[in-house]
């Protein structure tokens, strides 16, 4: 009741505004000649009090009388015209229109509300409504990712899915969305893998409003330990030193950056304008800072996950109508095609990376572990592959209590890159306690339990596990 109310005064304030004109109409009109008459008198007493003062001659003010006399002869004959053509009617022509209006203007208001409008709809605030269907994804687009996500909900360990729709969900904007599908992605390889690490922590940054958060910063450490040369991680946390107020060595670390990227790298224009800045925000020359970068090189990409990329989307839409059999023909025609590459090409260390992955998938255990050995032969500093080629070994040998030595060896090395690792310190604390070397153990392990959240599934094994070295168990 109270909307019709309100239309109701709303609709009688803009008949009123309409209508105000037309009643006036015939008034003004009405008023007019009597008002030129007094102005035009009051003209002939100025130009006889200017005769007198002999502003004027006697020849000047019968030439300006008689303009003045015409004029007013004009408007006498404008105001019998008017009489004789029937002013009242007008006026009431005016009225009939009026009144017409009066019932016009609400009854069309409502023959449109009527069919098309919602009196009892709630408010929405303009922000939450629905976007037009021009204004967002295409439906097909959104079809798809609704797919993808059920999918994920039954087969959440299908990394390369959760790597897709964190892209997509960054691309969308929807930056919380992309750093939680990134954490998965973290969760399922496991953290082994720095791109994905780089990229989680890059989601998080965007999803606090470009403020690098502390869980960030922390990833992407971790990620420069394993990749010193990690321009995504370097650029992050420079400006996380910057937004903690350490300009001298944002400026620093973004000015080193600059000097070590060829002059085509994707970032290197924003890392400039970061040096920029920042120098003026130090009072600092930019000439003086600005460092001149390496020779052009399209070998070096923008940081990315190390994952390769996945098939196209036309190839998974094929695959997914695929016969079981014919899916695994396909994906081992890829598998041999990558093995045939790197056959050529023995020191592309992400292509081993891959491949051994992909045997893992297959379950050729043997054809995994040896991928990832020349993996690590063509890069023998990479945590990742380190890690990976571990992995391997422990899956070959069976037991994941006892790992065996070629994989302890391996994850001893990692410990001497990067001395946090946990995977590593798991492991070779395993060893270490089977050899009964209880003091490593709980050294390693007490170590590893800093780094676990408390309550999680990972911190109570490990808790036990201190807790029966303590026993000597």
């Amino acid at each position: 009741m109270l909307f019709w109310i309100v239309a109701a005064l709303m609709t009688a304030a803009v008949t009123a505004l309409v209508l105000t004109p037309l009643l006036r109409a015939r008034q003004s009109a009405a008023g007019r000649a009597p008002y030129d008459m007094e102005v035009y008198r009051d003209q002939l007493a100025e130009l006889d009090r200017d005769l007198s003062r002999g502003v004027i001659d006697e020849r000047q003010a019968q030439a300006a009388r008689t303009e003045i006399g015409r004029r007013m002869l004009a408007v006498a004959d404008e105001g019998e015209r008017e009489a004789a053509s029937g002013a009242a009617p007008s006026g009431r022509g005016s009225r009939a229109m009026a009144l017409a209006l009066c019932a016009l203007i609400p009854l069309g208001a409502l023959a449109v509300y009527i069919p098309t409008g919602h009196p009892d709809l709630p408010a929405q605030p303009f922000a939450s409504r629905e976007a037009p269907p021009n204004g967002g994804p295409p439906g097909e687009v959104m079809q798809a990712i609704a797919k993808l996500e059920q999918h994920l909900k039954d087969e959440p360990g299908d990394l390369q899915g959760w790597l897709l729709i964190a892209q997509t969900y960054t691309r969308m904007g929807r930056f919380e969305d992309s750093a939680e599908a990134y954490r998965n992605a973290v969760g399922v390889s496991q953290g082994k893998d720095t791109g994905i690490l780089s990229s989680y922590a890059e989601a998080m940054t965007a999803a606090n409003q470009g403020v690098v958060p502390e869980e960030a910063v922390r990833t992407f450490d971790a990620v420069l330990q394993a990749d010193p040369k990690d321009a995504r991680a370097r650029y992050y946390l420079a400006l996380a030193r910057a937004q903690a107020g350490d300009l001298r060595g944002a400026l620093d670390r973004w000015v080193a950056l600059a000097a070590e990227s060829p002059a085509d790298a994707p970032w290197l224009a924003t890392v400039r304008q970061r040096i920029t800045d920042t120098a003026g925000q130090l009072g600092v020359d930019v000439a003086t800072v600005m460092p001149q970068p390496l020779p052009p090189s399209q070998a070096q990409a923008a940081p990315a996950p190390r994952t390769a990329p996945g098939p196209t989307r036309e190839q998974m839409a094929d695959a997914a109508d695929m016969a079981p059999e014919q899916r695994d023909a396909m994906i081992r025609s890829m598998v041999d095609g990558l093995a045939k590459r790197l056959q050529d090409n023995p020191n592309d260390a992400d292509g081993w990376l891959r491949l051994g992955r992909a045997y893992r998938v297959l379950g050729e255990r043997d054809k995994a572990t040896e991928a990832l050995a020349s993996g690590v032969k063509a890069a023998p500093g990479r945590v990742d592959l380190l890690t990976a080629y571990a992995d391997a070994l422990i899956a070959s040998g069976g037991d994941q209590d006892t790992p065996p030595a070629p994989a302890v060896a391996v994850l001893r090395d990692v410990l001497k890159i990067q001395p946090d690792n946990p995977q590593a310190l798991y492991f070779v604390g395993l060893d270490a306690a089977r050899a009964a070397n209880t003091a490593e153990a709980s050294q390693l392990w007490g170590r590893l339990l800093t780094q676990l959240r408390p309550g999680s599934p990972e911190h109570a094994e490990v808790q036990s596990l201190l807790e029966r070295l303590k026993q000597g168990g």
